[in-house]
């Protein structure tokens, strides 16, 4: 396109002999080369049906990060605002027409329609007493005028109208929009004018979160269950929320024991957990006798205070073989089972081909099984063939999946019809020992362990396990696989969390030697050349700074009385006093290896843990196969006694280029690598997205989630500001989700009883409360923290249900630390919280509803 003036840009098609509809969009290409394409795909222009010579279409660059694009996403547009997507009704076009108007208005009322009014005859000479109305077309208001006889440049303005009341409400802000140029009955022009100048951050709506497994019945089966759902929509329905958000509710059975608990580490993608399956509802009455000896421990599992789920699953894969060896293979027959099959056997074949191995060899594990380690599409079709002998095993996991789908479906069904969406998670990796890595593991970098740096929550970072993402290759196909996953997701959730989005920035990539997530680095990273050290003025010895720095005053710093007992684990190291650990335990994975031979103690942990302290007592990472000329710094060198024993104008220098390395050098470079991926992501979808950017946040995160218009996460305790202690939910971003904990984190209770010095600043500061705090979170401060976050002007309002239930002494539980649902810093963390009361009982706890019904509607959440 050509620059034509301060305001436009232009451009001239040819269509001759093209009779399909034009669909286009437009694309900035920047000066690096990096394509920004505008958002939405709803330009169509069919041109055949307007017998005219020349079309002229002025159009509206759409942003990304238009808080409107918002409200054209799937909750939105399929639940949220199907009441107020504003009236339409039959409107009289003149017969021939030389301008089109076209606008967007997302917010309209029920009784409300889009008018425009201009300074011209045609136009209505500014007349709001019977304005020309607009009609609505997919997302567009559009008006069609005749101004052939009208001089220009003409003055418009759309208006809001009320076709109940037959009158005029109000215009658009702003100046007047000018259109420049008329037109011929041969020549028309189309304009695109973006979105009406209404408020657009007026739509306000408040949710819950809470795992499906932690949800609690008359009828479910020690755990939660895809048919608890509809009671939770229920209860949320009644107290004025909008939104259900869950964790992920993939299938983890990957060992067979509790250790699968963790949501986070699913065996596939795309199939769901049989966790979640009504075991009743699968049998139905023609099955029914099979349950009648499973009701004794189904009542025993149910009036636990928490999960079994190994006792769970072992009971649940019990009955349910039990009810497929009765139906055999006639749910095969089914219509809706064989369209099911078809849409979804790209991965449903392999997943059931893979638990089938995973059966048959006891492990997961695929690099240890002894047929089919590495996966041929073609002969696992040649295996799972209806005929062959395993095919009974395999269809029983189609089985399973096919009713799982259905019972999922069926609950989304239901929460759509009461006005209920549901919002999903995304983890942002795999199992190292899944199908999707068995399947495509070209994908992974499987030779890594991906994790997140030290942070207050976990001090020597988190190892997560997971396989890196190989982007590179991703790049290549279109991201094929990231699109096939949303569109799944699709089928069930309407919104969904982006588990670590900063991981599409950077991810914190750990060598497979080592098991605390503190020996990572972020790659990509710029890396520290070795030129930058000799341009600092320091005497660079890389040993010095790339190996573990130990001597008796090291070891003295770090042990105490108790350092003689790790000599046997070293040796000397050249001149006396210094040290190295011997090879055979210079990893942390080599420590945990021998550690996993002894006799567990007290004794035993401290050793193992202060190995793994001396190991990590580095300054830099050599960048493999650099010949050390380039290095990536370890996170908190500061922290370590290999820091601390280098001389004060060292430490100086050294830290400056720390802090150089971490918080300047790679934030324009980490911008570019999202940019790459996440809008090619972000249009694969239209559910709605929100990042959970909590952490060590770049500067660049912001500013890219603006772009993208993703919504970010806004937690109370975690402020994104420097040198600030608290954010203040008031000051949330409109395209945001405002909470005061997530299932990461204690609960409001629960923290509030941590930290004596920080509560009663928090008490005095962001409550604005005087005198000292209470020694625990009484329901008047719990309620008013609540409150806090429902008058924030966030978009969404998404609450624990166990903070929602502190605000009241009677239905919260009476030890909050049984509220937690993880412990990041433990890695081996048992994912088996449960509600404490049913959801019948909350159903009914009337006066509690209405009382936070009458919060939410005060606050202004729909």
């Amino acid at each position: 396109m050509h620059y034509l003036n301060e305001q436009f840009w232009h451009a001239q098609i040819e269509l001759g002999g093209v009779d399909e509809p034009l669909r286009y969009k437009y694309i900035v290409m920047g000066s690096d080369g990096v394509a920004t394409e505008e958002w939405g795909n709803d330009r169509i222009l069919d041109h055949a049906s307007r017998p005219v010579s020349e079309v002229v279409l002025i159009d509206t660059w759409n942003f990304a990060g238009e808080y409107e694009n918002a409200f054209y996403t799937q909750p939105f547009q399929q639940t949220l605002l199907l009441e107020t997507k504003g009236a339409s009704r039959k409107v009289k076009w003149p017969d021939t027409y030389t301008h089109e108007f076209r606008v967007k208005a997302p917010l309209l009322k029920a009784n409300e329609v889009l008018c425009l009014a201009g300074s011209s005859p045609g136009a209505g000479a500014w007349s709001i007493v019977d304005p020309m109305l607009g009609k609505r077309e997919n997302n567009w208001w559009v008006f069609r005028l005749d101004l052939s006889k009208d001089t220009f440049p003409m003055a418009y303005k759309y208006g809001v109208y009320d076709i109940e009341g037959g009158q005029f409400i109000q215009y658009e802000g702003g100046d007047n929009r000018l259109l420049y140029e008329g037109g011929g009955y041969d020549k028309i022009k189309i304009l695109h004018d973006g979105f009406v100048r209404l408020p657009n951050n007026t739509w306000k709506g408040a949710g819950v979160t809470v795992p499906v497994f932690s949800l609690r019945s008359a009828q479910s089966f020690g755990v939660g269950e895809f048919t608890d759902i509809a009671l939770l929509v229920d209860w949320v329905k009644a107290t004025g929320m909008k939104l259900i958000q869950i964790l992920p509710v993939n299938d983890t059975n990957a060992t067979g024991t509790w250790v699968d608990s963790y949501p986070y580490a699913a065996i596939s993608a795309y199939a769901l957990h049989p966790l979640y399956l009504n075991v009743g509802r699968v049998a139905a009455k023609d099955h029914a006798a099979l349950l009648k000896s499973m009701k004794k421990k189904q009542k025993e599992l149910n009036d636990l205070p928490e999960v079994d789920y190994e006792e769970v699953m072992r009971c649940k894969l019990t009955t349910l073989r039990k009810i497929y060896e009765r139906v055999g293979d006639t749910f095969e027959q089914h219509p809706d089972y064989q369209l099911y099959f078809e849409k979804n056997r790209h991965w449903l074949v392999p997943y059931a081909a893979f638990c089938y191995f995973r059966d048959v060899y006891g492990t997961a594990d695929f690099y240890a099984w002894k047929e089919h380690a590495r996966y041929e599409e073609t002969a696992i079709n040649r295996f799972v063939e209806p005929g062959q002998a395993p095919y009974v095993e395999i269809a029983f996991y189609y089985f399973l999946q096919y009713h799982l789908h259905l019972q999922l479906t069926e609950a989304v069904h239901y929460a759509h019809q009461q006005g209920i969406i549901l919002k999903g998670d995304i983890p942002i990796g795999i199992y190292r020992y899944s199908c999707d890595a068995w399947q495509a593991p070209r994908l992974f970098n499987m030779e890594v362990q991906a994790g997140a740096p030290p942070d207050a929550f976990a001090t020597r970072g988190q190892n997560w396990g997971f396989p890196t993402y190989n982007w590179q290759r991703m790049h290549q196909d279109g991201y094929e696989w990231w699109k096939s996953r949303f569109e799944q997701m699709s089928h069930y959730f309407d919104a969904f969390r982006i588990d670590h989005i900063l991981g599409f920035f950077r991810i914190w990539s750990i060598s497979m030697q080592e098991v605390e997530g503190i020996l990572g680095r972020f790659v990509p990273a710029l890396p520290v050349q070795v030129n930058e050290l000799a341009e600092k003025g320091l005497s660079f010895v890389p040993s010095r700074y790339t190996k573990p720095y130990i001597t008796e005053d090291v070891l003295w710093d770090m042990f105490g009385s108790n350092k003689g007992h790790f000599h046997e684990f070293l040796r000397p190291n050249g001149s006396d006093g210094f040290y190295e650990l011997r090879p055979e335990f210079s990893t942390q994975r080599q420590v945990e290896q021998h550690f996993a031979d002894v006799i567990a103690n007290d004794n035993t942990a401290f050793l193992r843990q202060g190995l793994y302290d001396l190991i990590s007592n580095v300054i830099l990472f050599e960048e493999e196969g650099s010949g050390y000329t380039r290095f990536h710094f370890r996170f908190a060198m500061e922290q370590t006694a290999s820091f601390r024993h280098l001389d004060a104008d060292t430490r100086g220098k050294v830290y400056d280029l720390y802090v150089d390395y971490y918080f300047r050098r790679q934030d324009d470079f980490w911008g570019r690598e999202a940019m790459e991926r996440l809008p090619a992501l972000k249009r694969a979808t239209n559910m709605l997205i929100c990042g959970e950017d909590l952490g060590l946040v770049p500067h660049c995160v912001p500013e890219v989630m603006r772009q993208l218009g993703i919504l970010s996460l806004e937690v109370q305790r975690m402020p994104k500001r420097l040198g600030v202690e608290f954010s203040h939910p008031g000051q949330a971003p409109y395209l945001s989700v405002v909470t005061p904990s997530t299932h990461d984190m204690s609960t409001i209770r629960g923290w509030w009883e941590e930290d004596r010095g920080r509560t009663q600043r928090f008490f005095n500061t962001i409550l604005g409360l005087p005198g000292d705090a209470p020694f625990f979170c009484e329901p008047p401060i719990n309620r008013m923290i609540i409150e806090q976050h429902l008058n924030s002007g966030a978009m969404w309002s998404i609450f624990q249900l166990q903070d929602i239930l502190g605000s009241d002494g009677s239905l919260r539980r009476e030890n909050p630390q049984a509220e937690r649902i993880n412990v990041p810093a433990n890695a081996k963390h048992y994912w088996r919280y449960r509600m404490h009361l049913s959801l019948e009982r909350l159903l009914a706890e009337e006066g509690f509803n209405g009382a936070f019904r009458e919060s939410i509607e005060r606050a202004g959440r729909v």
